[in-house]
């Protein structure tokens, strides 16, 4: 075990720090305003930093040795407690502003009725959440981090040059991210040659994403993961690097809003007990009409990243990092308010 934190910006345990230090401090800022629920913002950008700080104590555990109580599980935890309140948040927002000025005074009625359920709701987990951060556990792990920063300790591979570990860190995210069973769904395979699914009816396509919502779901959360991952180290490759990057965070986007239209169709007909379809028909046909939408922009990246090319020109980029004598920076991610 080394306990000396080290200095030198060729090794990897050097950015393993700063990035603790990084996502520590931005997770905490926010943690008054959370309490006091004075901005969904403030919720967002806490939970945001909780899962990237998660990421960090993964990706980097080769060269960490962490206190119990700030591993990956206790962040785990309360990552997921935020969550419950953020998805409130989004439906909340979802419905008031974007579905409920569109629909006829009939179905405007009932969306009130709804909204007024969701804040009631909130206000419940919003009690939890509060909890949750006055509790001894979360307490326990913020002391954990802040004494580990004082009095860094950290494992083998802390005194490995960073340019050569790189590829190692970076391949297993990436590995999964492809491996995921949901770039496979609507292909058909014959002799080994793949065929998305083409020029499908809006009906086949809401009955198809309605039977893997939780396979896309599944996708939208490893392609977080892997984009974290490969933000902690963008200062270490170019252009194409950066512009994967980007186009990981619109996979996600795009999986995230068909997953929030599934969210908001499921809370209205399991927990009102509302048959929306004779209720609500003006916005079961937006939500469908949006459904289709994303679907023709999930098809064209399934495609892209079912191509054979498109895979190995990642697994090559992520395979030769720069070499250089001079050294960025301390890690640089996306500070910007609307980060997810």
């Amino acid at each position: 075990m080394i306990t000396t934190p080290s200095s030198n910006p060729k090794l990897l345990g050097y950015w393993a720090y700063l990035a603790i230090e990084k996502h520590f401090q931005r997770t905490i800022q926010y943690e008054t305003d959370v309490l006091k629920d004075k901005d969904p913002e403030a919720l967002h950008q806490m939970r945001v930093g909780m899962r990237r700080l998660r990421t960090v104590v993964k990706g980097f555990e080769p060269a960490l040795v962490l206190p119990k109580a700030a591993r990956e599980k206790k962040i785990t935890k309360v990552a997921r407690r935020l969550g419950q309140l953020r998805d409130l948040d989004i439906m909340q927002d979802a419905l008031q502003n974007q579905y409920l000025p569109t629909l006829p005074n009939s179905e405007q009625k009932i969306g009130k009725k709804v909204l007024a359920t969701l804040a009631k709701r909130r206000h419940h987990v919003l009690v939890q959440v509060q909890k949750t951060l006055k509790d001894k556990p979360y307490q326990e792990m913020k002391l954990a981090f802040q004494d580990w920063l004082q009095t860094p300790t950290y494992g083998i591979f802390a005194e490995f040059p960073i340019d050569q570990i790189l590829p190692d860190l970076l391949l297993p995210f990436v590995s999964q991210f492809f491996l995921h069973p949901a770039w496979l769904m609507g292909v058909e395979f014959s002799d080994g040659q793949k065929q998305v699914a083409q020029d499908l009816s809006l009906e086949n396509v809401v009955e198809l994403l309605s039977s893997q919502s939780s396979v896309l779901h599944s996708l939208r959360k490893q392609a977080k993961r892997v984009r974290y991952q490969m933000e902690l180290f963008t200062e270490f490759y170019d252009t194409p690097y950066q512009d994967y990057v980007k186009e990981i965070k619109s996979i996600q986007g795009t999986l995230g809003q068909i997953q929030d239209s599934f969210v908001l169709a499921e809370f209205l007909s399991d927990c009102l007990h509302l048959e929306i379809k004779k209720e609500l028909p003006t916005l079961v046909e937006e939500l469908s009409g949006n459904r289709y939408q994303l679907w023709q922009e999930w098809r064209t990246l399934q495609e892209r990243y079912l191509h054979p090319e498109t895979r190995q020109d990642l697994r090559l980029i992520v395979v030769h990092p720069l070499t250089t004598t001079t050294y960025p920076s301390p890690v640089s991610v996306e500070d910007t308010q609307h980060d997810n």
